[in-house]
């Protein structure tokens, strides 16, 4: 997960510098928009990777174990941040 992770934040890295060099040169704004739909687009997918791996990993082991205190602070987590995104 990790080595696909850094691969598309650095993919992502390259399209918002040529979104910084669109708006140097005054690109039409269309098209600067479409681009940063396009970086957001892909930061959602490295989130979405990411969550998997933290349910398949963190939410699992927290919710097998014998602390009740650390299953709900993994639970709260995962809610706060869809909350957050709203």
């Amino acid at each position: 997960m990790n080595d696909d992770v850094v691969k598309r934040l650095k993919n992502i890295e390259g399209h918002v510098k040529g979104i910084e060099t669109m708006v140097e040169n005054e690109a039409y704004c269309i098209d600067v928009i479409r681009q940063i739909h396009a970086v957001q687009s892909a930061l959602e997918k490295v989130s979405e990777i990411i969550l998997d791996g933290h349910l398949h990993s963190c939410l699992i082991t927290a919710v097998r174990g014998e602390d009740a205190d650390e299953r709900e602070r993994v639970l709260t987590e995962i809610t706060d941040i869809f909350v957050m995104k709203k």
